[in-house]
């Protein structure tokens, strides 16, 4: 699971690049943060999925 702060790091820079823009450094930070928050939402998912039984 992501940090609070990291998922509110996440937001800012979104709100930053759609407003102002963003830096150089601020786009590497903000790629790093979506890579990791997507390697951890489908480490969840598919946790999700393994636990599905089906059932006639």
């Amino acid at each position: 699971m992501l940090s609070k702060d990291k998922l509110d790091r996440i937001n800012f820079l979104a709100k930053k690049a759609k407003t102002e823009g963003l830096t150089n450094l601020e786009k590497q930070e903000q790629k790093k943060l979506r890579e990791e928050y997507l390697k951890v939402f489908r480490k969840n998912f598919r946790k999700q999925l393994e636990c599905i039984e089906f059932q006639d």
